[in-house]
């Protein structure tokens, strides 16, 4: 189940030649992909190109990729995606692969290494979700690295539905001219944009996958071993990089705008350049529908620059802006080595105007302009009228840096919350651990309250980043790692590895039923059936499969057995690795699940009840304790009325789902009676009206008598 159907929209993929298709930036791609004539297509979720897997996967259900023949896969891992596309080494088979940024790269980057030497006979298209800049929740850093340093063709097309379309189409022709993999790469602002592109008709394979299985072939010099693997570099050189650089000028893949102003230019990476217009606009040396006063040179194509049009550009110019995002500055390294062996004079300006980290927003953006306008064409500034009008963005940034921050944290009803209450209340009286953390949501646990977690090395990684400590000390070090991340590399690198060396630690495996993290993906432990994948496969018995004597299945909200299990497993004369799969729904997806089947019972007439938490505000003290070991959104504090209290009292707002999290935490930890639980139930029947009116005759009873004992002072 993932957190967004795409099942309405999935429809527009079966569009024909020259009917205008409407939508998202993701389903585009999904759409140029049939008209493509893709074989295959595989790749592992996250952002922001999660939602490419989620329509695939809508549009398998729907039987539309059966259809036009195409196979579709989840991958296990990004290196198992790119594994998928050795089909097209030997075959003139067109396959499309997707995955998050650079961490799905690392991953992937062993299968993709080779692939790129040997070289490919169909076209291959990987779609890298490049999460760079303020959204982003990975490390910063870029993609361009890894294609210079495999020499892989990278496009980077302008945010807009028709060049999107058209960079996916040519990635294929280039990958087949060039017989070379070419990578795509989309910011999360392109993934959602949304436009309209005139449609094609769809294409079958041109080679289907049976035609292939009933004729296996082998060309024993694409495989990577010695001495093909030399020649493989040589190859590169001489034939595969001219071969791309002569279709990707023949076909014009990179635009160039027309200026008036022509003594400078402007090279800019082809994701940012509606950033880049927008910046100009407000400069007013530009309008919105793409006409600009300054040439600019788009690369639709990042990797490998043409030389002869970086030349055509530049010649007769006086000084050229690249606009490259984030560092290194490959590109502009690369302009000035093309134009210095030329021996060209014109000036390459870049991170001595723009900053050399961080994302170009339009703010950015526009001080980089001044700058470079204000030095070289001083007139366009002077020109452009009530030139610090837009000042008032630079008060915006002020009134940002003074709002105190929020840090991410679980959601509302989180079941991975009680686990790390669980550790805190643990810690309390133990003493700190050393926690090895993971990727996942369970990583903010580093954050308040909890402030749990050491170190996080990547996906699945949890327990290896633990492994270094084996038996030291009086305390057993913990790993925490979730199901995602578990089935992904998990269970090799960090349980399998720990059953082999004999490490005496605790790995807590977060099991939420779905990779909640990308999206809430089913995954082969999830307790939902799935009609196209195999599910409903216990972590217990994977890890105990592979030799884990010490384990345990805890569920997550019975907080007292969650502590006990910890204490349990951190105590044990057993020696060997112990694992606590701590075990409950999601709750965004669960509230997904049952929002719908409410609805549907209310609408019916059907008895409804729905759970709410509360706090008492006679009884709540103020002292928080709750919040401190909890920190569920819901939790708050308010004023109380009560003039002997100095502090705000804990208060459940509206936002609660019932988890019963922070009842648990007060019970456990023995901290107050405040807390109740209220029934709410909708469509009440008989009984129901019967047993309230019995409640509210007795309350009422009970507060009378309570008012007439109260001291009354006569004057």
């Amino acid at each position: 189940m993932a957190e967004r159907s795409f099942a309405k929209e999935v429809l527009k993929l079966r569009l024909g030649d020259g009917d205008e298709f409407h939508g998202e930036g993701i389903l585009a791609v999904t759409k140029a992909l049939l008209q493509s004539g893709v074989s295959y297509v595989g790749g592992y979720q996250g952002a922001p190109i999660s939602h490419l897997m989620d329509v695939l996967a809508d549009a398998q259900q729907q039987g539309i990729l059966n259809e036009w023949g195409v196979h579709f896969e989840s991958s296990a891992s990004e290196a198992a995606a790119a594994a998928m596309l050795a089909a097209s080494v030997n075959y003139p088979l067109r396959g499309a692969v997707t995955w998050k940024s650079t961490v799905g790269t690392n991953v992937a980057s062993d299968a993709l290494a080779n692939l790129a030497s040997g070289g490919v006979n169909g076209g291959t298209l990987i779609v890298i979700g490049e999460d760079y800049g303020e959204g982003s929740s990975i490390m910063q850093e870029r993609t361009h690295a890894f294609a210079m340093k495999s020499q892989i063709w990278l496009l980077d097309p302008r945010p807009n539905l028709t060049t999107i379309t058209n960079m996916v189409e040519h990635g294929f022709d280039l990958s087949e001219a060039s017989h070379t993999p070419v990578m795509l790469e989309l910011r999360i602002r392109a993934c959602h944009v949304t436009g309209s592109f005139t449609a094609r008709d769809n294409k079958k394979p041109g080679l289907a996958m049976q035609q292939v299985m009933e004729n296996p072939q082998r060309a024993l010099d694409r495989i990577v071993l010695p001495p093909s693997s030399f020649l493989h570099e040589q190859e590169k050189i001489s034939e595969r990089w001219p071969a791309a650089v002569s279709y990707i000028r023949e076909h014009q893949l990179n635009e160039f705008i027309e200026g008036d102003v022509n003594n400078i230019g402007i090279i800019v990476q082809g994701g940012l350049y509606n950033t880049l217009l927008r910046a100009m606009a407000l400069l007013d040396c530009a309008d919105f529908f793409g006409r600009s006063r300054v040439p600019v040179y788009v690369l639709n194509v990042t990797y490998p620059l043409v030389d002869e049009e970086v030349l055509d550009f530049c010649r007769n110019k006086q000084a050229v802006l690249m606009v490259e995002e984030g560092q290194p500055d490959f590109i502009e390294q690369t302009l000035n080595t093309i134009l210095r062996r030329a021996k060209l004079n014109t000036d390459i300006y870049g991170s001595d105007v723009l900053p050399l980290a961080g994302e170009y927003t339009g703010q950015v953006m526009m001080e980089g302009l001044r700058k470079f306008f204000g030095e070289l064409a001083p007139q366009l500034l002077q020109d452009a009228p009530e030139n610090q009008k837009y000042d008032h963005l630079r008060s915006l940034d002020k009134l940002a840096t003074a709002v105190v921050p929020r840090l991410p944290g679980f959601c509302t009803g989180c079941p991975e919350r009680p686990v790390f209450t669980a550790l805190k209340m643990l810690q309390n009286r133990t003493g700190p651990f050393h926690v090895s953390g993971d990727i996942g949501c369970h990583l903010f646990s580093i954050n308040p309250p909890f402030d749990i977690g050491n170190t996080t090395m990547g996906y699945g990684l949890g327990a290896a980043g633990a492994s270094a400590f084996n038996g030291q000390g009086d305390n057993r070090v913990i790993s925490v790692m979730g199901d995602g991340g578990f089935w992904h590399n998990g269970l090799t690198s960090g349980i399998g590895n720990a059953v082999f060396n004999k490490s005496d630690k605790l790995t807590i495996i977060i099991d939420n039923d779905y990779a909640a993290a990308t999206g809430g993906q089913d995954l082969l432990s999830s307790q939902a059936g799935n009609t196209t994948r195999s599910t409903r496969h216990p972590i217990e018995k994977a890890v105990k499969g592979i030799g884990v004597k010490w384990a345990r299945t805890v569920k997550t909200y019975d907080l007292e057995k969650m502590r006990s299990a910890l204490a349990e497993a951190l105590s044990t004369k057993e020696k060997g690795p112990k694992v606590i799969v701590a075990q409950s729904e999601c709750m965004l997806n669960k509230q997904r699940r049952l929002r719908g089947q409410l609805k549907s019972a209310v609408a019916a007439g059907r008895r409804v009840v729905r759970e709410r938490f509360g706090v008492d505000a006679d009884l709540c003290t103020g002292d928080h304790s709750c919040i401190r070991l909890s920190g569920c959104p819901s939790l708050t504090v308010k004023h109380c009325d009560d003039p002997l209290k100095t502090s705000p009292v804990a208060y459940v707002d509206n936002t609660c789902v019932g988890c019963g999290h922070c009842g648990e935490v007060a019970h456990a930890a023995v901290l107050c009676p405040s807390f109740y639980r209220a029934d709410i139930v909708i469509n009440p029947g008989p009984w129901d009206k019967f047993t309230a009116a019995i409640r509210i005759r007795v309350i009422g009873f009970l507060q009378r008598r309570v008012e007439r004992k109260r001291l009354k002072w006569v004057f």
